[in-house]
């Protein structure tokens, strides 16, 4: 019966980290770029009573074990594409495909990576995100610049003042990942690469037709609410349960404890 009620703690403390996870993802609702995140379990050891045996003598083909509860294991980030919403702004943009923007922290070269194409422009005409990381691969854009537009292998086009023809500000470079389920999130709609999502690797718009770009467009986030809702009600019902094992593994203590009066 102690048993029991160290399992159904573990079990309450798993599905308190899942409601964590699901709050979070419904909190970002409407975060541009946002992928949800789904958290993943794993069995406890188990105590092993009496174990399967063949021989001469007799055979038991089954053995007697008892679980220790569950654990969790890992936050799995699900990068599926989210719905595009025009938004009029030639300065934002939404990646079509499995690659992020590839951003640099204001007077630093350490390089991170976002799925944000919500972006601005400096007091240099540098393209930004909204916390002033420079995206890389874009060139300076007259600030009194007209007509810009993003194409979707990433070139940036303007109509610079008192010119008849469009300029170049460079092409946004995008990246992907071996694994971009294990890149660190930091937070402001940011990742960090790590050695266990593999080096970055340029994305080539000739080669790989697989992505492309949406000037004027954001991403939304792939939280279904509906989902997300369901899933909610199934983590409190499953932390009810575990707590109702408790209740019951100390009702029976209490009857085990009271046999002598």
């Amino acid at each position: 019966m102690l048993r029991a009620l160290y399992t159904s703690s573990t079990g309450m403390y798993a599905q308190q980290l899942n409601m964590d996870t699901i709050a979070h993802n419904i909190a970002n609702v409407n975060t541009a770029g946002f992928k949800k995140s789904r958290l993943e379990f794993q069995d406890l050891l188990y105590q092993t009573m009496a174990r399967p045996t063949t021989g001469a003598t007799g055979a038991q083909p089954v053995g007697i074990a008892v679980g220790l509860g569950v654990r969790p294991s890992a936050t799995q980030t699900i990068f599926t594409q989210g719905n595009l919403t025009p938004t009029g702004n030639p300065l934002d943009v939404a990646i079509q495909g499995a690659a992020f923007f590839k951003v640099t922290a204001p007077g630093g070269e350490e390089a991170f990576y976002t799925r944000d194409g919500s972006f601005k422009l400096d007091s240099e005409g540098n393209l930004v995100t909204t916390d002033g990381y420079q995206v890389a691969g874009a060139s300076a854009i007259d600030p009194q610049a007209t007509d810009i537009s993003i194409a979707p292998d990433g070139t940036i086009s303007f109509l610079a003042p008192g010119e008849s023809e469009a300029s170049e500000g460079g092409r946004i470079e995008l990246v992907k990942f071996a694994n971009p389920a294990a890149l660190e999130r930091i937070g402001k709609n940011l990742y960090r690469a790590t050695p266990a999502s593999g080096e970055e690797q340029a994305w080539d718009p000739e080669s790989d037709g697989s992505v492309s770009l949406q000037g004027g467009y954001l991403e939304t986030s792939n939280i279904q609410i509906v989902e997300e809702m369901v899933n909610l009600i199934t983590v409190q019902r499953a932390y009810e349960i575990n707590s109702k094992v408790i209740q019951s593994s100390d009702e029976m203590l209490a009857t085990a404890a009271n046999l002598r009066r």
